[in-house]
């Protein structure tokens, strides 16, 4: 048994490495051309933006497609867009991405009353987003730590279902296509405490298919509004709309900023971060469940949403969720803290030829717990020609210990 399950260790452990010889892969790293700092989160596409991914906190990517472009595309907030051809090589690649300027006398901010431009930008969602029904191909990860240790890491390739905008999310789903699991062995380091997230999460943090979160006037009463200086998302220049909480209410506000294409007035990306000042609001909004006998505090809730374009049509393309809290047991003197992610990216999309809606015995509940749907980490050719969000190379070695203790 020992020696079987070494040699199941060390299949993993070299299947990482493992791709389809018929795919055409592209990695590398995407950094700030001024000081080489890496960027996480940057858009990373093939030029007809059939395939994309994004980089992970390393700012690393690999992007696997049937044939290899001619270049591919990278794109992040605040940088200009940059197109790198692959002629060179294709793996090992250092995208240095520069600063983009915006001229703020182009800018005729429209907008001496920032919640004129908002409710502009509302009205104008059914033209710059989609009309009909499409389906995306995901990848999703969440991960907890306690304190600066993985304890637990589930991620799986997903089905999105999207119903046009403007007709509400009552039949947008989520399916699980593949999935796996990973839990540290230690005791210490059950977690029992669930929060707000999961598959779901993109569903319902797209604001701007789901206006009931923010976008709608009855919440937009609650926030005074101000308009921010100008910037630069994929070469297209964006108004910045900050909000902060007008008023208290018995549940919390958030704190952010709404991207506005300037061309379009489309909604490009929204940052939200939960209102602390009140952490008996804050857990209200967040916790689902914890054991009797500890204390769940609040520290910090925070969400990223954005949207690309092919030129015509604003479509989600990332969501980020992250949730950092301490737990407190009535028979320990210190506090620990923990910190949750979920981030989602929408790396291709269905042919729109005969898309059907995701079936409810088939979609993923938001009652579920994505980690109770999937296996544990035993197929060492798991992603194939999936695209993926990498790990980052803490989260990689965190991987490797727990699969060892196993």
């Amino acid at each position: 048994m020992v020696r079987k399950a070494l040699l199941v260790f060390m299949v993993l452990m070299l299947g990482c490495l493992h791709l389809h010889a018929q795919l055409a892969t592209v990695s590398g790293t995407v950094v700030a051309a001024a000081d080489g700092q890496r960027i996480a989160g940057a858009s990373v596409s093939d030029e007809g933006r059939t395939v994309a991914v994004v980089t992970n906190d390393d700012g690393y990517f690999v992007l696997k497609m049937d044939s290899l472009p001619r270049a591919i595309v990278v794109s992040h907030l605040g940088y200009r867009t940059q197109r790198v051809l692959l002629s060179a090589g294709t793996s090992g690649l250092t995208v240095r991405l520069r600063p983009a300027s915006v001229q703020l006398s182009e800018l005729l901010v429209v907008a001496d009353d920032p919640r004129q431009l908002v409710q502009k930008a509302i009205g104008r969602i059914t033209h710059n987003y989609p009309r009909q029904p499409e389906l995306y191909h995901c990848f999703y990860r969440e991960t907890a730590m306690k304190r600066q240790h993985f304890i637990t890491v589930a991620e799986g390739v997903l089905d999105m279902y999207k119903s046009a905008y403007g007709r509400g999310m009552g039949r947008d789903r989520v399916a699980i296509r593949k999935g796996r699991r990973l839990l540290s062995p230690k005791r210490s380091d059950t977690l029992s405490v669930k929060v707000l997230g999961g598959p779901m999460g993109a569903v319902v943090l797209d604001m701007v298919k789901n206006p009931d979160f923010l976008l709608n006037d009855e919440d937009l009463d609650n926030y005074d509004m101000k308009m921010e200086a100008p910037q630069v998302i994929g070469d297209r220049q964006q108004y910045v709309v900050s909000i902060m909480p007008r008023r208290q209410l018995h549940y919390a506000l958030h704190t952010g900023r709404l991207y506005i294409d300037r061309q379009t007035l489309a909604f490009t990306r929204i940052e939200l971060s939960l209102d602390m000042s009140d952490r008996e609001k804050a857990t209200r909004a967040i916790l689902v469940r914890k054991p009797l006998g500890v204390r769940f505090r609040p520290r910090e809730v925070t969400f990223l949403v954005d949207y690309h374009t092919d030129g015509d049509v604003w479509r989600l393309s990332y969501v980020r969720t992250q949730f950092r809290f301490n737990c407190d047991w009535s028979r320990r003197l210190l506090a620990t803290s923990f910190t949750a992610t979920c981030e989602m990216v929408v790396t291709s999309m269905a042919d729109a030829q005969g898309v059907q809606p995701i079936r409810g015995r088939d979609s993923f509940d938001q009652r579920d717990a994505f980690f109770d749907k999937v296996e544990y980490f035993r197929d060492p050719d798991f992603w194939q020609d999936y695209n993926i969000i990498e790990p980052t190379e803490t989260l990689d070695k965190a991987i490797e210990r727990i699969v060892r203790k196993y």
